[in-house]
């Protein structure tokens, strides 16, 4: 019987040894596979996100509106102003009658 018992308590040591080894290598792969785990899956979650966005359209864009025309001058206060050359002898009579005419023809 001392043999049966020393040949069961060894391979009670055997296999506990056995238990504890694969443990330990289970538990270092884990933790050395951990950082790439988190990179793969940060990698796929981008690229959901970035086929879940690709189909939308993307934001309109609008143009800015045309600037606005200069108002028309007005026909009276170029009249005035007209008038002022002419008598200041600027215009001479011929050139103050073209544009008059030019103003209230427009």
């Amino acid at each position: 019987m001392p043999g049966l018992i020393r040949g069961v308590a060894r391979t009670a040591v055997v296999a506990g040894t056995a238990t504890a080894v694969s443990g330990r290598v289970q538990r270092r792969q884990a933790e050395k596979y951990a950082g790439r785990d988190a990179n793969i899956a940060a990698q796929r979650t981008e690229a959901y996100e970035e086929q879940m966005y690709a189909d939308q359209p993307p934001p309109q864009q609008y143009a800015a509106p045309p600037p606005q025309a200069a108002p028309a001058p007005d026909p009276i206060e170029q009249l005035k102003q007209l008038g002022e050359l002419h008598a200041s002898g600027v215009l001479t009579d011929e050139e103050f009658a073209q544009q008059k005419a030019k103003i209230l023809g427009s």
